[in-house]
């Protein structure tokens, strides 16, 4: 399985490196209080970047938070049944 992974990681870093060479004319983004001049390449490469860690953090959030509340639901159960044997 790791060979597939490193291949497939080489593939992806190699359609990146096209890309951004392919894309080398800068993009502005007027931000209202700066401006900022990025080569398209640089500029989608951050949204990608950008939108991977935005879904990573929402995805681990939900599940966390999910985690939790389930141990918490158990807590009062386990709770419930301690006071209901004493």
């Amino acid at each position: 399985m790791r060979p597939i992974a490193i291949i497939i990681l080489l593939l992806f870093i190699a359609v990146g490196v096209v890309l951004g060479a392919l894309n080398a004319g800068l993009v502005t983004y007027d931000f209202g209080f700066a401006q900022v001049h990025l080569p398209k390449g640089a500029a989608l490469l951050g949204a990608v970047v950008l939108g991977w860690l935005l879904g990573g953090l929402t995805a681990w959030l939900g599940v966390s938070s999910g985690h939790r509340r389930k141990q918490r639901s158990q807590a009062r159960q386990r709770d419930s049944r301690a006071s209901t044997d004493a």
